[in-house]
């Protein structure tokens, strides 16, 4: 594991994983120094979670296929006041982590998003982009947020999370967390991160199935009204 130029606070890190055994040995080199990685295995067919357990991460398993399950689950393993998540492609650093948790418990933001910045020809398909970006202004009439990106990396403490009762299980988890802490009141920002050509193909914007999917769930999301909560959303491959 890797030190940070700063010290960070202990934190632990959330990565849901299906089938990311070329990426991992990547990822985990980068993890900061202290930091408890817990790789959430949902359903991995490569050995994932043999090589992240050998390389000395928490290896949790989450039979409910879908992303949303898989980061829940690990937020649930999650011990550390402040708990951060990162996808497992290697297509985001997750030393960058270190910064934006020491912003977290200084108190400069509750819930910190990376806003992904495409790193080379390829990084973040155009279509995906656009979606995203539509998303972004969904979300601003929604609840008045001004973020660029609904990225996966993000940095926020353990209990308050733990308090927005989120019950997405899918694809529309990381926006039901942003959508429930803009209505709790939370101070969210974005700060740039690089984001670099994934290994492999992304599980939800890779295919239209898992794009049309994920459209689904977040719109499902943004019509939640201010204060509602349902119970979870299941069945989708991450």
């Amino acid at each position: 594991m890797t030190s940070s130029a700063c010290t960070p606070p202990r934190a632990d890190l959330v990565l849901p994983c299906l089938d990311e055994a070329q990426a991992l040995p990547w990822v985990l080199a980068r993890v900061p120094a202290g930091w408890r990685p817990i790789v959430v295995d949902n359903g991995s067919t490569d050995g994932s979670a043999e090589i992240a357990r050998s390389l000395g991460a928490t290896v949790v398993h989450e039979s409910r296929r879908g992303f949303g399950a898989a980061c829940h689950a690990g937020l649930l393993a999650a011990r550390a006041d402040l708990v951060c998540f990162c996808d497992c492609d290697a297509s985001m650093d997750p030393g960058l982590l270190a910064a934006m948790a020491v912003r977290v418990a200084a108190g400069e933001a509750d819930l910190l998003l990376g806003r992904r910045r495409p790193q080379g020809r390829g990084a973040w398909p155009v279509h995906a982009r656009a979606g995203n970006l539509a998303l972004a202004r969904m979300l601003h009439r929604r609840t008045g947020l001004r973020l660029h990106d609904l990225g996966p990396m993000r940095v926020a403490r353990r209990e308050a999370l733990l308090g927005l009762e989120l019950t997405d299980r899918r694809s529309g988890y990381p926006l039901q967390m942003v959508v429930r802490a803009a209505d709790a009141g939370w101070r969210v920002a974005e700060t740039d991160v690089p984001y670099l050509s994934r290994s492999g193909r992304s599980k939800v914007t890779g295919t239209w199935r898992g794009t049309w999917q994920a459209v689904r769930d977040m719109r499902t999301v943004l019509a939640e009204p201010p204060g509602a909560r349902s119970g979870p959303t299941e069945g989708a491959r991450a």
